[in-house]
């Protein structure tokens, strides 16, 4: 009995380190989604206020979240702590995710084109997020 017990703490302590480490996993799919949502749907008839170029800002934004929680899933993955392999492949899955957003605005929208500039925001999103991570690290 006393055994079964033990075994059924440890299985449940076991979840929840899993859930735990999933946790930044399922916010960036969440996020790639909302990104996805955001960057493919019209937006013609939204209110962006009176800030020139407020879209390469949100574009900066969402690669910076997108870029964190890729960086903050991996470096749960990776257990050496001196490793660059997150930063750089976060970084770089954000990029090219960003440059497989634009293609499709080009492709499969009639409203949106593809904008070299929105992929400069998206890359200094990323990179901020990867500058603020190697800033933390130390």
């Amino acid at each position: 009995m006393l055994l079964n017990l033990i075994r059924f703490f440890r299985v449940i302590r076991i979840k929840k380190l899993l859930v735990h480490k999933q946790l930044f996993l399922w916010a960036a799919i969440v996020w790639a989604g909302i990104i996805v949502f955001f960057c493919l749907i019209q937006l013609n008839n939204v209110p962006l206020g009176n800030v020139s170029n407020i879209d390469k800002y949100v574009h900066a934004f969402f690669h910076f979240v997108l870029t964190s929680f890729c960086y903050l899933f991996l470096k749960k993955q990776i257990s050496s702590s001196n490793s660059l392999k997150p930063l750089v492949f976060s970084f770089l899955f954000s990029f090219f995710f960003g440059i497989v957003i634009e293609i499709s605005q080009e492709l499969f929208t009639l409203s949106r084109h593809a904008d070299i500039y929105d992929v400069s925001a998206n890359t200094s999103g990323a990179v901020l997020a990867v500058a603020i991570a190697v800033l933390f690290k130390k």
